[in-house]
């Protein structure tokens, strides 16, 4: 039980590093063979010198806010653990991101400084002109562009001890920015971490252990490869990182340091399952014993497909969202018997199902839905400079990302739609209104509807409904590129139709429902 000990101290990093100093915390292996790795002592003194060079360049413990930008790797871990042990604002920036949407986000969350891989270094040289609060670039693996200073060598020189800041400092803050219902991205802020006693509940629900060894299946940007990492930490876990993912590759990783604990979408283990027979009985897979799949539904014939090519009682399905934390959780003895299910409430969770006029909905059954509201110790604080956008969603207490769903009569939740319009495709959540909002922008388009639409491969994919301007002659393939240059790629349309005028109601809203029920027509749900 010791790891109940190290999270309730002001940094478990430093406890580890007290405890276990010579164990591996972290393993960075990539396919050309190069490997890098870092014990408890050495991360701990390096995230130590790095939050040493933001302490001098006048980051202030407890009030600003970082920028982390970078595929997998010891040097993000690095900037995530300094900025926690400063107890300054994470916020992790998607690579994938066009420039105006990264220079958004980092303008908009107020950040003073940026710790970026070199590989990224580039999209911040040709948004600088937009960043007139940011004070310090910091580029790491690399060299930095003029103007913008080398990590690395500071890192060297800085103090390894313990970084001085004022007693009392609360534990580092995240803020992710999710896709936004109105076209701009929100920052979702969340103060001090997960709660510490349901985070050590959800550890025991699950079952990790001290010597797990986790890897985050995708990009440590998003809140679940992130999140999942954090506990794992907190449990002095060995972390693998695989910095972009390819399937053969993960499964070497998983046979070489024998994983046994992970987080992934839908996406990356349908192509490692899709991989050919011959590849997949190369690797050794039988250390996994937790999977946790989130970040888009699973759906039965993936499961099915998981549990022919790896252990099938390592299989867990969690349901949650960035702003709300882990809400529902359906054990292995469940996959089976509950298709379709989300599973039971979480550890300290509450959850209600409220009617269109706020009534609570008490009966079971796919014929009594309501939006899912969740009122727990981890829900975020606050979207950042728009409480408007989180009083919104906010009932007595209770709070939502707009999601539909019913219980059975055993208790086991079930997600049949969304009430807003957000799309989940491959893992990543994709806003409409965003999408619309740039394809307004191009000359020859009247109006524009977008929906997510069925695909085996992503879970959705993003679909545009466009009226054109009299007389214009677009292709689809213009539609796309002309997003493209303004939106991250997952975002871009992946198919176009062009119709003579949107459905309306007699207010002028657009009936997305009945554009979208063509394409979901037969499907028992509609996300």
């Amino acid at each position: 039980m010791a790891f109940v000990y190290v999270e309730a101290m002001a940094d478990f990093l430093s406890a580890h590093a007290a405890a276990m100093p010579e164990k591996v915390a972290l393993v960075d292996d990539r396919p050309d063979g190069t490997i890098h790795k870092l014990t408890f002592a050495e991360l701990n003194a390096r995230a130590n010198q790095v939050a040493n060079v933001l302490l001098g360049l006048g980051i202030h413990p407890g009030e600003s806010k970082l920028v982390w930008c970078g595929q997998n790797s010891i040097g993000v871990v690095e900037a995530i653990s300094a900025a926690r042990k400063l107890g300054i604002t994470s916020v992790p920036l998607n690579y994938r991101l066009s420039d105006e949407e990264a220079a958004y986000v980092t303008d908009h969350s107020d950040a003073t400084a940026v710790i970026v891989d070199s590989e990224f270094a580039a999209m911040f040289e040709r948004v600088r002109g937009d960043l007139p609060k940011v004070q310090h670039y910091l580029v790491f693996d690399g060299e930095a562009p003029e103007g913008m200073i080398a990590l690395d060598p500071l890192v060297l020189a800085a103090d390894p001890g313990e970084p001085n800041i004022p007693e009392g400092t609360e534990s580092g803050s995240t803020m992710i920015y999710t896709s936004g219902t109105t076209g701009k991205p929100k920052g979702a802020l969340r103060r001090g971490g997960v709660d510490p006693s349901q985070g050590f509940a959800l550890m025991m629900h699950i079952g990790y252990q001290p010597d797990d060894i986790y890897m985050p299946t995708g990009p440590l940007y998003h809140s679940g490869p992130g999140g999942f990492m954090a506990m794992a930490q907190v449990l002095g876990n060995t972390v693998v990182l695989q910095r972009k993912f390819n399937a053969e590759d993960w499964l070497r990783l998983v046979d070489k340091y024998k994983v046994s604990s992970t987080f992934a979408a839908p996406t990356p283990i349908r192509l490692v399952c899709n991989l050919p027979e011959e590849v997949k009985a190369r690797y050794d897979v039988s250390s996994i014993r937790r999977m946790v799949a989130n970040a888009a539904p699973w759906s039965y014939a993936l499961k099915q497909m998981y549990v022919r090519d790896l252990p099938a009682d390592s299989l867990f399905e969690v349901y949650g969202s960035t702003e709300l934390g882990v809400n529902s959780v359906l054990l292995p003895a469940d996959q089976m018997r509950k298709p379709g299910s989300c599973g039971q409430p979480a550890p300290m969770v509450e959850i209600k199902l409220l009617d269109d006029e706020g009534n609570e909905v008490t009966g079971t059954g796919p014929e009594n839905t309501g939006e899912l509201f969740v009122r727990s110790p981890s829900v975020f604080a606050d979207y950042y400079k728009q409480h408007d956008k989180f009083m919104a969603e906010h009932r007595d207490g209770f709070q939502t990302v707009g999601d539909i769903a019913y219980r059975d009569d055993e208790g086991y939740y079930y997600i049949c739609d969304r009430k807003k319009d957000m799309i989940i495709s491959g893992g990543m959540n994709v806003y409409p209104a965003e999408i619309e909002a740039a394809l307004e922008h191009h000359p020859d388009v009247l109006e524009v509807a977008v929906f997510g639409v069925p695909s085996e491969e992503w879970g959705e994919s993003v679909h545009a409904v466009v009226v054109l301007r009299e007389g214009a002659d677009v292709s689809d393939h213009e539609i796309a590129d002309f997003a493209r240059a303004h939106l991250a790629h997952y975002k871009v349309p992946r198919s176009v139709t062009f119709i003579d005028e949107l459905p309306k109601t007699g207010s002028g809203k657009v009936l997305k429902r009945e554009l979208r029920s063509p394409f979901w027509a037969g499907r028992a749900s509609q996300v």
